[in-house]
Order: C-alpha cells, then structure tokens, then sequence
C-alpha cells in the first residue's frame, strides 16, 4: 500500500473504486456517468468539490489502477458495515454493466473487490 496516501473516508473511497472501474474497459460511457452521479447524490448530500479527487484519478496510469483501487477498498472496508459492502457490490456490479459490455478488466477489478470485501 502507498505510504503516502491518505486513508479516504468511505464515500470517497466509494468515488474512486466507481470510477476506476468506470475507467478499466478504456471508456467511460454516459450510462456509467450518470450511475456514478447518482452515487454522489446519495453520499454526498452536500454540495461538495471533488475536483482534488478526480485530478488524482485523472493522472493515475493505467498500470497504477490495480494498487490505487486496492488502497481505496481497504479503505472503504475499515469505514463500512458489512451491509454497506454489499449494497456498494451490488452497484458497483449495475455499473460495469450500464454499457452493456462487461470487459475482463472490468470483470478482474469487480473480483478484486469482492475478494477484498471478502465477499462471494
């Protein structure tokens, strides 16, 4: 794990586990866009500036994806019910769906978090 990281609170770490499983399949689709935005609507009640969050998505590189989504889990893990994983899993499966397609990146990250969670 990245050492100098900071630990995201659930919601955030929510953000970016979407949006990087938004992004493995090499495009984002405007049915995962607004997925993603209802997201937000529900954890974020507030108005809030995710613009931080988002350049640090943007400048990843692909091949930083696995370890940057693999911080963000563990983080959403020691902040969450297991009841919350299970819902999260559930959406998170509806995303990589939206378009369609599920590619087998898609299909690796969504097992990574599962494995993770723990979950089956």
């Amino acid at each position: 794990m990245n050492q100098n990281q900071q630990k995201s609170n659930k919601s955030i770490a929510g953000y970016h586990l979407l949006m990087i499983l938004s992004a493995v399949d090499g495009e984002f689709s405007p049915e995962e866009g607004m997925l993603i935005q209802q997201y937000l609507a529900e954890e974020f009640p507030f108005k809030m500036n995710l613009d931080n969050e988002l350049d640090a998505i943007a400048l990843l590189q692909a091949e930083e994806w696995k370890d940057h989504f693999e911080f963000h889990a563990h983080c959403f893990l020691d902040d969450s019910t297991e009841k919350e994983r299970k819902s999260f899993i559930k959406f998170a499966k509806t995303l990589i769906k939206a378009d369609e397609e599920v590619t087998e990146r898609e299909h690796m990250f969504y097992q990574l978090l599962k494995n993770i969670w723990k979950l089956d």
